[in-house]
């Protein structure tokens, strides 16, 4: 079992940056790729950002290429998502999931956090 614990959430002006951060239970942190995933209201969990076990492989969705990026400390069991030049449409409610295979399917991801409320004001 795997607990997960995203931080670092909040309100912020657009073209302002948040980080975010996911701390994981689990000793076993390296052994599961990690992802990003946000929910805005009235809207499906799409998947954000993804990254493997070691980290040297990242996915990043269209929308926010350039902008966010993914990476995992292994030894701190944390995986983290900066952001900069947020938008309105970032806001959304972000979760971090643990997997066994690196995708952008929600549905490979067995482990989820409770989620981080993210608010960008225009």
């Amino acid at each position: 079992q795997v607990q997960l614990v995203e931080s670092g959430g909040g309100l912020v002006q657009a073209g302002g940056s948040l980080t975010l951060s996911c701390a994981a239970s689990a000793r076993t942190f390296s052994r599961y790729t990690m992802g990003w995933f946000r929910q805005g209201p009235g809207n499906e969990r799409e998947c954000v950002t993804a990254i493997s076990r070691s980290g040297e492989n990242t996915y990043y969705a269209d929308f926010v290429k350039g902008r966010f990026t993914i990476s995992r400390d292994n030894a701190k069991d944390t995986v983290y998502l900066q952001m900069n030049s947020l938008k309105p449409e970032d806001t959304a409610v972000y979760f971090c999931a643990a997997g066994s295979v690196q995708s952008n399917n929600p549905n490979e991801y067995t482990y989820w956090g409770q989620g981080t409320q993210v608010t960008v004001s225009s």
